[in-house]
């Protein structure tokens, strides 16, 4: 690996300990407000979801629906019909195995 790499790598690396530094220096030992632990509670599943969605529908840089969102929208359905989750991911990918083969 070229220097450059490894010089990114340290930056990330040193910009993360910075960003992670500033709530505690910040607060000074306080507790945070109620609604504030609600909203940052709340943060990781919608960054989940972003995360899913964009996975889904993005080819590249445009939208995109294809096999693997019909698939997304299978396992979806079973989950949201209390399914198990196995059976869940299962599905997805053998609908999605099946569509890539025919089309």
């Amino acid at each position: 690996m070229t220097a450059t790499i490894w010089w990114t790598i340290a930056g990330c690396t040193l910009v993360t300990a910075l960003i992670k530094a500033i709530g505690p220096v910040a607060l000074g030992g306080r507790d945070l407000p109620p609604r504030l632990i609600g909203v940052i509670t709340l943060m990781a599943p919608a960054l989940l979801a972003a995360l899913v969605v964009t996975s889904t529908f993005a080819v590249g840089d445009q939208w995109h629906v294809g096999a693997n969102t019909v698939g997304v929208a299978v396992g979806g359905v079973i989950l949201v019909r209390r399914g198990p989750l196995v059976v869940a991911v299962l599905a997805a990918v053998t609908v999605t195995a099946l569509l890539r083969l025919v089309t």
